[in-house]
């Protein structure tokens, strides 16, 4: 069995991606990996709170590796930190990562450039599979997962909140990747077949905030703030 360290975001696509590794039994999974904003303790463009990502860690019974990435970090920081991460990680005898990513092979090609670097390699285990068929896995299987960020230029912000599925899939426009691989939205796992219990979770605020792509231009995004119920109050 290949130990393997998950990268982990915290939505349906890691969750779905660790559920496949498993149905093999050929990967044991040593811990999961997730980048969050140092400013503000949050997942980058999922908006998931901190103690949100330790509980879902805590739920699924592995250690969590988090990297606290600057604000508007550019290219070559974030390269940096992560290439010591990956460095770290190929030291501790593990020389394998794994990734939800579906079909963009420049992410694809940066994540697997990134590795080699290291003498590592990279798995895909959702690689090229049609989105809408994923969607519809993601409900079959049992992973419970909810949609947390919309980007205004594809979505509404009356997704927020909605569950991946087939419901889902039906109200869709034509535009949006079933998946949302295009960014179009984000979504948190509450639960999973490989989950010790749901995570006790209740709806919070809705925030918009707006990000500068270029000089010119602009995007803006709806957020879900989720809350742990038993720290709510």
């Amino acid at each position: 069995m290949q130990d393997i360290v998950l990268n982990w975001s915290s939505g349906k696509d890691a969750a779905l991606a660790l559920y496949h590794l498993l149905q093999t039994g050929d990967y044991r999974v040593r811990s999961l990996l997730t980048s969050l904003s140092e400013a503000y303790g949050r997942i980058s463009m999922h908006g998931v709170r901190e103690e949100v990502l330790e509980r879902q860690a805590k739920h699924m019974q592995l250690p969590l590796q988090k990297i606290y990435l600057p604000e508007d970090a550019d290219m070559d920081t974030y390269n940096r930190i992560m290439g010591d991460t990956v460095a770290a990680i190929k030291q501790a005898g593990i020389d394998t990562m794994g990734f939800g990513d579906i079909f963009l092979e420049d992410l694809r090609a940066y994540r697997e450039q990134q590795l080699a670097t290291a003498g590592m390699k990279a798995l895909f285990p959702l690689w090229k599979k049609n989105t809408a068929g994923l969607v519809k896995e993601v409900e079959d299987c049992g992973i419970k997962a909810l949609i947390v960020c919309v980007n205004d230029r594809y979505l509404d912000q009356s997704f927020l909140g909605r569950f991946i599925g087939r419901d889902l899939l039906a109200d869709l426009p034509d535009h949006v990747d079933p998946c949302g691989e295009y960014g179009e939205y984000h979504s948190l796992v509450i639960d999973a077949p490989y989950f010790s219990a749901p995570l006790p979770v209740t709806p919070g605020e809705t925030v918009f905030r707006e990000y500068r792509v270029n000089e010119d231009s602009r995007q803006g995004f709806y957020f879900l703030d989720v809350l742990l119920k038993d720290e709510a109050s």
